[in-house]
């Protein structure tokens, strides 16, 4: 039997709808020479921002919902560090009335492994009371993360 972790290490690209890729920084790692944990999320978070903001109609200063992170982890798998440029894949694993569970991996241009493998799950809340609206999410909302869901997935939760 494959144990997830086997699986998500053997992530490609193509197992992801998006990518928008991302040139490290120095500062973007720490001591020990590689990209600092606390990286990853920031990136995960962008990843996830960049998507919304630019396919299903999230305007951060004035959308009437904005998505609030409620759970995170990452799995790595080996490290990255400046300089490269980190491609960042996403993909949706599953959509509630007001949720979404993301998928994000990050590779590095022009290597074939995948470094790490994160899962953001957002609740989707009305931005006056910072709960989550009965009706669910936005229509626009859900239709373009609906672009992001691997259905595959879906059937096997």
């Amino acid at each position: 039997m494959t144990s997830n972790i086997d699986q998500l290490k053997r992530r490609t690209r193509a197992d992801y709808p998006y990518l928008l890729q991302y040139r490290t920084r120095w500062t973007d790692n720490d001591m020990y020479h590689h990209m600092n944990n606390s990286i990853y999320n920031f990136l995960y978070d962008s990843v996830i921002n960049t998507y919304l903001i630019e396919h299903c109609g999230l305007s951060p200063s004035s959308s009437s919902q904005y998505g609030m992170v409620v759970h995170s982890h990452n799995d790595y798998f080996a490290s990255i560090s400046f300089p490269a440029c980190a491609e960042l894949a996403l993909r949706v694993n599953r959509i509630g009335n007001s949720s979404v569970t993301y998928e994000i991996a990050l590779f590095e241009k022009g290597h074939v492994p995948v470094k790490s493998v994160g899962e953001f799950i957002q609740v989707f809340v009305d931005r006056d009371t910072a709960r989550p609206n009965p009706k669910g999410m936005d229509a626009k909302m859900r239709q373009g993360l609906e672009r992001l869901l691997v259905p595959a997935y879906q059937s096997k939760l």
